[in-house]
């Protein structure tokens, strides 16, 4: 039954990814205006959406977000001395750090603990998205600005939307439906463009993936232990890290990599191998939570 669970969850991001790799395979279409609207529009409506839909107290889930947190960026710095065997940090350790926490983490957390964990399957998304565009995007790009960070419309969605969400006010329900729609547009089209992305990956890079695949699970799960030790959360929400810290490498790395061009290619490969990878880590790692 729970491998039935994850393979209903997991399929339907695997056969978008496919469809996007043979239509891409078939007619070569170009796909960066694609990127640039889902980055500007698209997916900052997804992220206001769910922000401000959600009501619910953040200082409830405090200890977990600082959890999400340690899994975070404890996964960037206990992967540091990969850089001494050849490999690219800059390409490797924003995938290892920043895991799947919307389009898998939030339906996997809710199918494994109910809807009662859904407040705590968005806290992870929230503190994931804000982290990956800032810390993320400083590790691509150095040069870049907290002025243009806080002008990007990713963090001007987050803003608003937990702003709403503290205040209590809602959006008219027309705008809402109207943003939500927008929203639902972001998780598919970004797998999409992913399966596109697959088509430039060459025989080397799955090296690079499967690496990626292995070490992007023991390194999450591993902090979230380390973290427990100091938290001390309760049972549920420790499970919840346990199984953000397996949640294979978020399909917004290769949005970025293209963006900042930082070797796409290969973080598709990691993005892919990871995520078909983590049907068999996150059914080991609901095993034992559950």
């Amino acid at each position: 039954m729970l491998i039935e669970r994850l393979f209903i969850t997991i399929f339907p991001i695997a056969f978008i990814v496919l469809i996007g790799f043979l239509y891409t395979r078939r007619y070569q279409p170009n796909l960066s205006f694609s990127n640039t609207i889902n980055m500007d529009i698209f997916l900052p409506a997804l992220i206001f959406s769910v922000l401000s839909a959600k009501s619910f107290n953040l200082l409830d889930y405090q200890g977990l977000a600082i959890g999400t947190c340690v899994v975070i960026i404890g996964s960037g710095i206990i992967l540091l001395p990969l850089h001494f065997v050849g490999v690219n940090l800059k390409t490797f350790l924003p995938p290892m750090m920043f895991n799947n926490s919307g389009n898998m983490g939030i339906p996997l957390i809710v199918l494994a603990f109910g809807e009662q964990a859904l407040p705590a399957a968005v806290v992870i998304f929230i503190v994931s998205m804000t982290l990956h565009f800032t810390i993320g995007i400083y590790i691509l790009d150095h040069k870049t600005k907290l002025h243009q960070l806080l002008s990007m419309p990713v963090i001007i969605a987050t803003i608003a939307g937990m702003t709403l969400s503290v205040s209590g006010l809602s959006v008219p329900q027309g705008m809402a439906i109207s943003i939500e729609m927008l929203g639902q547009i972001a998780i598919p089209l970004m797998l999409f463009t992913l399966g596109a992305r697959l088509t430039e990956v060459d025989f080397s890079a799955w090296k690079i993936g499967l690496l990626g695949a292995i070490l992007c699970p023991v390194s999450g799960i591993a902090l979230a232990l380390l973290a427990q030790q100091f938290l001390a959360l309760e049972p549920q929400q420790f499970a919840i890290l346990i199984v953000f810290g397996a949640m294979p490498p978020a399909v917004l790395n290769y949005i970025l990599a293209d963006k900042y061009q930082q070797q796409p290619a290969e973080v598709a490969a990691i993005v892919l191998i990871g995520n078909i990878f983590s049907l068999l880590s996150l059914s080991l790692t609901l095993a034992w939570v559950l």
